[in-house]
């Protein structure tokens, strides 16, 4: 029974497969931030865009 919780103990392909989840969501988390303040920056070149171009047909 020792020896099983010995082995137990030693056995890290766990501690491995969290890690690289753990690193994947980091990632993720990285992408979603990123997209979100592209979209952002690019909503606001675009209302700029449109802004002027509103203002150029009416005078």
């Amino acid at each position: 029974m020792t020896n099983l919780f010995a082995r137990f103990v030693k056995d890290e392909s766990g501690a491995t497969a969290i890690e690289y989840g753990l690193i994947a969501a980091l990632i993720a988390v990285g992408i979603i931030i990123a997209a979100t303040n592209l979209g952002t920056e690019l909503s606001s070149i675009f209302q700029r865009i449109a802004d002027k171009l509103q203002n150029t047909t009416v005078s």
